[in-house]
This record gives structure tokens, C-alpha cells and sequence, in this order.
């Protein structure tokens, strides 16, 4: 298995492009916009040179990196004569379930079609495909080029053929891959989402400002960055469609999304990717931006 199709150029597709081709695969990088795809070529070449600069790897390797990679704005061209998709598009259930049915008629019956879905359904995403035991999740962290964990989500129908091949490659790219079943949210984002509202909430209810809270949770927990950032380099709308997969999928009121983050989501603040969120951000740097007249 050396030839991936990996489907969506934003942050996450790019990184995961980035180390299937660092490690020897060819990997076809598929998005309905050109634009996109350039910009993710730069991206992944930026990246490289990070860690050319760290001398993680050798000019001759990034070089081989991006040769292993190539762009397509045609999934049907894209998917030619390869032997793993993994999806990568933007967190939408109707989305990758128009996605996952394409895949399923361009591919051959026994490529194996993975989504990097944080939360959604793998039993689902599969149910709409002939193959649904060859449909797994592969849920990168990011950046995906520095986290090294892999969640395995098996959907109810995936086979453990299909579940050791897919253990055994994420090994292969230099990650610690962990076999999870297919709840809402998994096992990351079900323990994550939950702690992240509950910091929106705390925002929200005025118990503390936003650095406060971050402070609590770096120096008191030791976690490397505070919730309310977090959530900013996660984006904003993807925390709030992955609460709402929890909410729905458990119907427990504790998994309700925070007023104040379905209203920044609304006005259009998601985070590091609309430049403002809870912090602003401009090249790279962060400001608070939480005013007493913010909740008001």
C-alpha cells in the first residue's frame, strides 16, 4: 500500500499529506479549489523547511517529500489507482456523507476509505457505501505533523483485517495509533469538548476572564496551552459542531453548547482562522480581546 488519496487541502489535509508523503508514500492531495491546494502546497513546504531548520530531516528528504506529493481539483482523477482515501474535509456530516458516496462509486471495491472525522459517526459515513467494512476512522491530532496520536475508530461493520492494516500504517508514519469504538466524540473529544464548554461557561457566567481561566489550567493542571486558546486553534465552529454531535448523540443536556460560543460562532469569530476569537491573532501572536462589556 504507497498510493494515498488524501481529500481536503485546509489544515488538517495538508498535514496529513505532509507525513504520508514525508514517509515514503504518494500521496494525491484532492480540493475543489485550486487556490486551496496551492496554498497547501506552500504550507507543507514552509513546514518542511521548520524542520530542515531543526535538522529533523535532510534537504534531500524534503525534497522527497514533495515529490511524493501532487494536487488534483477532480476526486474521480484523484482516486485513480489508489490503495487508501482518507477523508479530510470540513467537519459536515452531509458533506462527507456526498464525499463518502462518491468515493465509493470512483474506487476500486477493495480500496479502504478512512475520514479524519473528529466526532462524526463512523457507522454512519459507512452505512451510505457498499464497503462498510472497509470504512474506518483515522483521527489525526494537530498539528499533524508534531502530535503523534492516531484514534483507530472502528464503525460497527469494520472488519479487523481492515483495523490492523490501518494500526500497522499509522505506525509506519512515526504515530502511537489507539483503537477506539464509534461513540460520539470518541474518546478525545468527548473528555476534551465537555472541559472546553465548561470553560466558555465559566467566561460566560463571569467567574473569571479569559487569561484567568487559561492561567488555572496551565500552571494548576499543567496543560501546555489554556482551553479558551485552545479552542481558538481548534476553531471555534468546530468545537460547536462537535458539542452539537455529542448533544445529539447522547441527549444529555451536558453536552449543550455555551450560548456565548454558538453567538461568536454566529458573528462570525471563530478563531485562529478568522484572525479572532477568544484572542485575536495576528502572525501568530495573541491579544485578548474578552472586554467587561463583551457579555453585555
Amino acid at each position: 500500500m504507497k498510493n494515498i488519496a488524501v481529500i481536503g487541502a485546509g489544515t488538517m489535509g495538508n498535514g496529513i499529506a505532509h507525513v504520508f508523503a514525508q514517509f515514503g508514500y504518494r500521496v494525491n492531495l484532492i480540493d475543489v479549489s485550486q487556490a486551496s491546494l496551492d496554498k497547501a502546497i506552500a504550507t507543507i513546504g514552509k513546514n518542511l523547511d521548520r524542520q530542515l531548520a531543526k535538522e529533523a530531516i535532510t534537504e534531500s528528504e524534503k525534497q522527497n517529500t514533495l515529490s511524493n506529493l501532487t494536487s488534483f481539483t477532480s476526486l474521480v482523477e484523484g482516486v485513480k489507482g489508489v490503495d487508501l482515501v482518507v477523508e479530510a474535509a470540513t467537519e459536515n456530516i452531509d458533506l462527507k456523507l456526498q464525499i463518502f458516496k462518491e468515493l465509493d462509486a470512483a474506487t476500486g471495491e477493495n480500496v479502504i476509505l478512512a475520514t479524519n472525522t473528529s466526532s462524526i459517526s463512523i457507522t454512519k459515513i459507512a452505512a451510505v457505501t457498499n464497503r462498510p467494512d472497509k470504512v474506518i476512522g483515522m483521527h489525526f491530532m494537530n498539528p499533524v505533523p508534531v502530535m503523534k496520536l492516531i484514534e483507530i475508530i472502528r464503525g460497527y461493520s469494520t472488519s479487523d483485517e481492515v483495523t490492523n492494516l490501518i494500526m500497522e500504517i499509522s505506525k509506519k508514519l512515526d504515530k502511537v495509533p489507539v483503537e477506539v469504538n464509534d461513540y460520539p466524540g470518541f474518546v478525545a473529544n468527548r473528555i476534551l469538548m465537555p472541559m472546553i464548554n465548561e470553560a466558555i461557561y465559566t467566561l460566560y457566567e463571569g467567574v473569571a476572564g479569559v487569561e484567568e481561566i487559561d492561567t488555572v489550567m496551565k500552571l494548576g493542571m499543567a496543560h501546555p496551552m489554556g482551553p479558551l486558546q485552545l479552542a481558538d486553534f481548534i476553531g471555534l465552529d468546530v468545537c460547536l459542531a462537535i458539542l452539537r454531535v455529542l448533544h445529539e448523540g447522547f441527549g444529555n443536556p451536558k453536552y449543550a453548547p455555551c450560548p456565548l460560543l454558538v453567538n461568536m460562532v454566529t458573528a462570525g469569530k471563530k478563531g485562529i482562522k478568522s484572525g479572532e476569537g477568544f484572542y485575536t491573532w495576528t502572525h501568530g501572536t495573541k491579544d485578548l480581546i474578552i472586554s467587561p462589556n463583551f457579555l453585555k
